[in-house]
């Protein structure tokens, strides 16, 4: 029958709530056996009633709790009882109403210090079991409260709380203490401006807190019932006292504050500017880039959020300067917003990019052998351009354009400088050009070939699956969030495996205050459970896939977004390290055993997987580039730690044809 520990100390072990059967709740096994219920008596569990009344070990005080069919309360719990040696009964059968054949327990807490902790009871009661559902313990009461409740699932209503007296308390001759605090906006002076709230709070340790009282300016003392908000303008004083139970009243204390009027509201919408910076040719456009720095002010409220408009797209939060560097006429429209509500009129700058010199400098050789626009393999080699350039690297396929025209007009551009700097023939340009135009890029992932993983759908989050320490959180917005939770752990797409492929995804480093997150993306793993060579799930993903790490922080692991953990390092400076709290496009393309890592449509990473490579730092069990040649895997995302706080929105994939 099921487990019904009673009694005392920390010995004793708690029942695990039943598991409900199919159309009712589980019964008992059998009736408890004469060694089983010796046994029991024992260790003060609980034994049925006739029993304990047989052994004549009732206690004068009997203390009565009782069931029914409710989930929300005891259908009759005692309230108060005396110190001392006492009877608990528990009931929980027909006779008391149950008619379902439900189980409930009666649980006294013992993990709080903020009540009595001294007695273990924990009783199952089901009407079905041996002794009809009713149960009784002996145990000792002392002075003070005791929490009892129901441990079954779904039952977390039926809880109360039983006040336990000494059976010969000495006299109470000690007031209570009482304290004040003074809440609200304060200027540089200290005074409150419109408002100030006063806060009473009074304890007694003997007979307990029976009122608290105060008095505003000198008038007569009145009932504190919560908080008082003083708002007219001036000096104020208010006293305040309490008394016990026992009619003790404590000295009158006082607390002195000034209110002041609040200042006229602020109508006035802040001023806002924006200006441009960067290498500029004869007519003016900016070579390669523009920088764009707005700036603000209010001399009322003080100003809350600047947000500016890149050619007509949604208004964004600006945290710092930002680049243009997408070919053609750009439009920045901007304004700002006060701590008032106060919101300025939209301004605008308008501006041109043109495509930098005949010898451009990129930050990583995009070493793909053929030219690829998004999803489509052009056939067309990869050849070099300058210095440390090549064709996939001008065309930046992977940047995040406005639309498809916007793109096709940078391809016509870019082709025909190439012609010119005779890195291909007319002939190949129009192939670009028509392949370009053949594409997907800058048009909606609908229309592009992904298929989303992770969307703002809540079932969508629901075909992941986490092992490993910590976890992920869903918001309202669609997007989920790392838990505080100290362990490294996985959240991984069980569904599918994908050979070549391109994962897109969007992450924001949300650490806490001035920390940065750690964490990563897994992609070309096999399945992570009863994996022969490695029984932690989460580091199956680890060992025998490749971790495309995300960590933008100056110190720490020399390993930086962008890198293929233990493998290719990169460093901060070509991290592409942005502000926390920003939303950073990350792309992954892996064909056959390339890998390609972009942020923010830059090219940050080119990794080959070399069979011969070797973990660095080094790790004993680890099977290095050898282990890792996998053809087809599964993709993953990393919670590192409790403060390595980490979001994601919009996964998504699309399988790549070689």
């Amino acid at each position: 029958m099921p487990f019904r520990s009673l009694g005392y100390g920390t010995s004793s072990r708690r029942p695990r709530p039943p598991t409900p059967a199919a159309g009712r709740y589980r019964r008992p096994l059998a009736a408890l056996t004469l060694a089983f219920t010796l046994l029991l008596t024992t260790a003060l569990n609980a034994v049925p009633v006739g029993a304990k009344e047989n052994a004549d070990q009732l206690q004068d005080q009997v203390l009565t709790w009782t069931a029914d069919n409710d989930v929300t309360a005891y259908k009759d719990a005692p309230a108060t009882a005396v110190a001392g040696p006492a009877t608990l009964v528990f009931e929980n059968s027909a006779a008391t109403g149950n008619t379902s054949g439900m189980q409930h327990t009666l649980t006294f807490e013992t993990g709080d210090p903020r009540y009595n902790q001294d007695v273990d009871v924990n009783i199952l009661a089901d009407p079905f079991d041996g002794n009809g559902g009713r149960w009784t313990v002996d145990v000792v009461l002392t002075p003070g409260t005791y929490r009892y409740f129901c441990a079954i699932p779904g039952h977390g209503m039926m809880a109360g709380l039983l006040v336990v007296t000494g059976e010969d308390e000495e006299e109470d001759t000690t007031a209570p203490t009482v304290s004040a605090s003074v809440a609200g906006q304060q200027n540089n002076a200290g005074a409150f401006v419109g408002a100030a709230t006063v806060t009473l709070t009074a304890s007694d340790a003997e007979s307990g807190v029976e009122s608290i009282e105060y008095s505003l300016d000198g008038a007569a003392f009145a009932a504190y019932t919560g908080p008082l908000t003083v708002n007219e303008p001036g000096e104020h004083r208010v006293d305040y006292r309490a008394t016990d139970v026992a009619g003790n009243t404590s000295a009158v204390q006082s607390v002195d504050f000034t209110v002041v009027a609040p200042p006229d509201p602020d109508t006035t919408a802040p001023t806002v500017t924006a200006s441009l910076s960067g290498e500029r040719d004869g007519d003016g456009a900016y070579v390669g880039a523009a920088t764009v720095t707005i700036s603000a002010s209010d001399a009322d409220s003080g100003v809350a959020t600047i947000e500016y408009s890149l050619d007509s797209q949604p208004f964004t939060t600006y945290t710092g300067p930002f680049a243009v560097n997408r070919p053609g006429q750009h439009t920045v429209s901007y304004r700002a917003t006060d701590n008032a509500g106060n919101t300025s009129t939209a301004e605008s700058v308008t501006f041109t990019v043109v495509m930098g010199g005949t010898d451009p400098d990129c930050a990583v050789l995009d070493t793909r052998p053929t030219v690829w626009f998004g999803t489509v393999d052009t056939g067309l080699p990869n050849r070099t351009v300058g210095t440390g350039c090549t064709i996939n690297n001008l065309m930046a396929s992977e940047r995040i354009w406005l639309n498809h025209n916007e793109f096709m007009t940078h391809v016509r551009a870019t082709t025909q400088h190439l012609m010119h700097l005779g890195v291909i023939n007319r002939d190949e340009r129009q192939s670009l050009v028509d392949s370009a135009r053949a594409s997907n890029v800058g048009k909606s992932d609908e229309q592009t070939g992904y298929r989303s993983l992770l969307s703002r759908s809540g079932a969508s989050f629901n075909e992941w699956e986490h092992v490993g320490a910590g976890g992920f959180s869903r918001n309202a917005d669609g997007s989920i969030t790392s838990r505080p939770v100290d362990g490294l752990g996985m959240l991984w797409y069980p569904i599918r495996q994908y050979g070549d492929f391109s994962l897109k995804l969007q992450w924001r480093d949300d650490a806490p205050g001035d920390g940065r997150a750690n964490s990563g993306v897994f992609v070309r793993f096999p399945g992570v459970h009863q994996h022969p060579q490695e029984s932690r799930p989460e580091w199956v993903a680890i060992k025998y896939g490749h971790e495309i790490q995300i960590l933008d922080r100056t110190d720490g692991d020399q390993y930086k977004t962008g890198s293929v953990y233990g493998f290719d390092q990169i460093d901060l400076d070509g991290a592409g390290v942005t502000p926390k709290g920003t939303w950073n496009d990350y792309e992954i393309r892996v064909v056959g055993q390339h890998y390609s890592i972009f942020r923010n449509g830059e090219l940050i990473n080119e990794h080959v997987n070399d069979p011969a490579a070797v973990f660095t730092p080094p790790r004993s069990d680890d099977p290095g580039g050898a282990g890792r040649q996998n053809t087809h895997g599964y993709v993953g995302l990393q919670v590192h730690g409790a403060t390595d706080i980490v979001s994601f929105r919009n996964i998504r994939v699309a399988p790549l044809t070689p």
